[in-house]
């Protein structure tokens, strides 16, 4: 099986509500998605989708958030959501579109990312707790599930704060 990961084109935009439904039993993620589309922290390039036989089997979004202490606002990105088709999980579709994406952010100049997500999945590909830095979510979660990565060493270097997402995150 061949695995192709790209960014997504506008003929593509379907087939990934399709598969955020899919992926995740409901469609909050997928109205998710189409909602970063339109706003100010939605990065071209950086909504990947991996494909096998022509098909859409993963999704991934990277979109702007904000690290804000104070006065203080530090840019960085947020990985989510991400999805692969049940026919295709745990065969490295998720892998191949994090390591993707983080590339991608990474050549366009973009210092770190921070996710939500599973604690034994994320550190494979060097997320590290964010508190390591001070970094805290909006939210009340525990501290080995929200995690950061810095793309360029030091990105990361006296920032602190809390997370401060886009209103589409909220919106649903």
């Amino acid at each position: 099986m061949i695995i192709t990961v790209r960014p997504e084109q506008q003929g593509d935009i379907d087939e990934i509500y399709a598969l955020n439904k899919l992926a995740f039993g409901q469609d909050n993620e997928a109205r998710l998605v189409d909602l970063l589309r339109t706003g100010p922290g939605y990065v071209p390039g950086l909504s990947l989708i991996a494909t096998a036989e022509n098909a859409v089997v993963g999704h991934i979004l990277f979109s702007k958030i904000f690290v804000v202490s104070g006065d203080a606002r530090h840019e960085t990105l947020a990985l989510a959501p991400m999805s692969v088709h049940p026919n295709y999980q745990k065969q490295g579709v998720g892998a191949r579109l994090i390591t993707a994406g983080l590339e991608t952010a990474r050549d366009m100049g973009f210092g770190s990312v921070v996710v939500l997500g599973h604690e034994h999945y994320y550190p494979k590909f060097g997320f590290v707790p964010a508190s390591r830095w001070g970094i805290r979510a909006p939210i009340d979660v525990p501290d080995n599930v929200f995690m950061a990565i810095e793309l360029m060493p030091g990105s990361l270097k006296n920032v602190s704060g809390i997370v401060e997402y886009p209103v589409e995150f909220s919106a649903i």
